[in-house]
């Protein structure tokens, strides 16, 4: 099977703790992830909907806080999505200067040919999570509709 990766990169003004605490906890990822509720820790990554659903579930690979992330990805809330096979997303935080840091986010292990909307969010969704770092609002376009 042919592969593909995505790779996406943004600077925020933050810290690597409030980046990290960002991604990996629920009352933070539900103001910039379309209301996903996602909590990632050591023992594996768990994304509910709004409605309480289980929008993904997946193993933890490398957890290693405030630096690096990595999981597996399945979007279980559309069902065409649903059967994809699981690929991988990589968060890497990497501080630059006193206030800053610079994200790559990168997610591979995709079969060529995969739904665009397994991986077509994430420009939407990291400038979602910088607008909200830096400045505490949430992002209003029609790409970062909350989904029920």
């Amino acid at each position: 099977m042919t592969e593909t990766t995505q790779i996406y990169r943004v600077f925020i003004r933050s810290t690597p703790e409030r980046i990290w605490e960002a991604i990996t906890q629920p009352e933070f990822t539900a103001r910039y992830f379309h209301g996903a509720r996602i909590r990632a820790t050591a023992d594996g990554y768990v994304s509910h909907g709004p409605d309480g659903s289980i929008w993904g579930e997946s193993a933890v690979a490398e957890f290693d806080p405030p630096r690096r992330l990595v999981h597996g990805w399945r979007s279980l809330y559309d069902p065409e999505m649903g059967q994809e096979t699981e690929s991988r997303v990589t968060w890497e935080i990497e501080q630059v200067g006193d206030d800053s840091c610079h994200l790559t986010l990168t997610h591979d292990q995709m079969r060529e040919g995969a739904n665009s909307q397994i991986y077509g969010g994430w420009p939407m969704i990291l400038s979602g999570l910088k607008t909200w770092l830096e400045t505490g609002e949430e992002l209003t376009t029609p790409g970062s509709i909350r989904y029920s």
